[in-house]
């Protein structure tokens, strides 16, 4: 292929991970102004946030698999048609289901976008600039987080919520313009292995996958859980389990599985995986409850809200290549965990919230989840992928994404089932949900909820250490 025409593939997956990391940090300040517009409370629009999530969290490897197979730019211009697309009917939801049905859809398109695009990206480098594409597809990742909170909240507070997503839609079709003009540019069809040799997809095993995980979030769902007889909550968690079983014992004697479980044998994928999962919780749940607090209680305006939340990014976007130097200096164990115990401190600082705190501190555990951000992800995602054999690094990525994705899902719906919980203990009313108006119990609940996120940061800090000193191979 010519430099003109890996420029060209560069480029689209560069705009595409720009539109992504925006997509998501405008959609997270706009959960407030989203809920009162259709109408909906706090835990109805987490549903919103939550099927995103679950079906990044579920197919991330399901599609990655498929894209090896069939191949990868195929996959990933389908999945910015289906991504953009589903921000346009985003836009157009009519009550909060129709908004859970269209961010589901959303999150297909973006599992479809990011199962493919590092992989791609280094496609389209040479051997010696592959690091200096992976590092511009970081930056292009948290400069859509820089971005996403102010250009959020000017849109919200001066056109309207349905704006965010459409402003998504342009950059969309430019994206996939740029794809399939690539795909008509290239010396080769895209068409993956030879139809002969292509290795069985484990269809049965992405069903399992996928069921497993809907499952698994169900059961973490106080309402959906409450809603439920006695034996029907019996059944869920049994049904979870026999799920889990089931898609353990698939994956352990299929040929060619979606997620090899022999990798967990290696002490550095292992640990770094947990580690990963718990950290993700962490900032998730951080990053879900503070606009709650930041404009339902302290009252500030999405605009100014969208400023503070650019603390984090601003750290993570400048930050990151030096966590990356002190990994290859040291070995990801040092950097990775400090990051870890970053996040914890930040948690320690939200049990000091009060329903009159200065502006400051919200944004101090920002900035704190900002620095950890830089310190942590570098580290720990080249321990995680490069502790694997080669031929194993595909399969340790889509590990990456699906545990990230799962944290991102566990952060939403722990921190509702802690928030409901603590906020009906303060208030003493048993099927109370959390409300703002009672600011006083809202903020209590609060407390209580960082103060139990403290200790999930904590443990995420052992599992960093336990991961041993051992370099990831080259």
């Amino acid at each position: 292929m010519t430099s003109r025409a890996n420029a060209l593939l560069l480029g689209t997956a560069l705009l595409v991970t720009f539109t992504t990391g925006t997509a998501s940090r405008i959609f997270a300040i706009s959960l407030p102004s989203v809920a009162t517009g259709l109408h909906t409370d706090m835990i109805g629009i987490s549903w919103a946030f939550i099927s995103y999530q679950l079906a990044t969290a579920a197919l991330s490897l399901v599609f990655g698999r498929v894209g090896d197979v069939y191949g990868r730019l195929s996959v990933y211009i389908w999945g910015i048609v289906l991504f953009t697309a589903s921000s346009f009917l985003c836009g157009l939801s009519g009550d909060i289901a129709q908004l859970i049905v269209y961010r589901a859809i959303q999150g297909i398109g973006a599992a479809m976008i990011q199962a493919q695009g590092r992989a791609l990206a280094m496609d389209a480098s040479s051997e010696e600039t592959r690091g200096r594409a992976q590092g511009l597809m970081t930056t292009a990742h948290h400069g859509g987080f820089l971005l996403g909170p102010g250009l959020g909240g000017f849109i919200i507070e001066y056109v309207h919520w349905r704006a965010a997503f459409f402003f998504l839609v342009p950059l969309g079709i430019a994206a996939a313009a740029l794809g399939f003009t690539y795909q008509r540019r290239r010396d080769n069809p895209d068409a993956g292995a030879p139809r002969g040799e292509r290795p069985a997809i484990d269809y049965l095993g992405a069903v399992l996958l996928v069921s497993t995980t809907l499952a698994l979030m169900g059961i973490l769902d106080r309402q959906f859980m409450e809603w439920l007889t006695p034996a029907g909550r019996v059944a869920a968690v049994a049904g979870f389990a026999a799920l889990g079983a089931g898609f353990l014992w698939r994956e352990s004697r299929a040929p060619s599985p979606i997620l090899s479980l022999s990798l967990f044998r290696i002490r550095m994928f292992a640990f770094s995986t947990v580690t990963l999962l718990l950290v993700s919780v962490v900032m998730t749940l951080t990053v879900y409850l503070l606009p709650f607090y930041l404009q339902d209680v302290l009252r500030l305006s999405p605009s100014f809200m969208g400023i503070l939340f650019l603390s984090a990014p601003v750290f993570a976007t400048t930050l990151s290549p030096v966590g990356g130097v002190i990994s290859d200096k040291l070995g990801p164990r040092i950097p990775a965990t400090a990051g870890a115990v970053l996040f914890a401190l930040s948690c320690v600082l939200g049990v000091y919230f009060e329903p009159d705190s200065h502006w400051v501190l919200p944004t101090l555990v920002l900035a704190l989840g900002g620095l950890g951000t830089a310190l942590f992800f570098p580290a720990n995602h080249t321990a995680l992928i490069s502790s694997v054999p080669l031929e194993h690094r595909g399969v340790a990525t889509g590990t990456l994404y699906t545990m990230f994705g799962l944290g991102n899902v566990f952060g939403i719906t722990v921190g509702n089932f802690l928030m409901t919980l603590a906020f009906r203990m303060h208030t003493g009313i048993a099927d109370a949900l959390p409300a703002a108006e009672d600011t006083a119990h809202f903020v209590a609940a609060l407390q209580d909820t960082f103060l139990v996120a403290t200790g999930i940061g904590l443990v995420g800090v052992v599992c960093s250490v336990l991961r041993g000193t051992a370099r990831p191979k080259a």
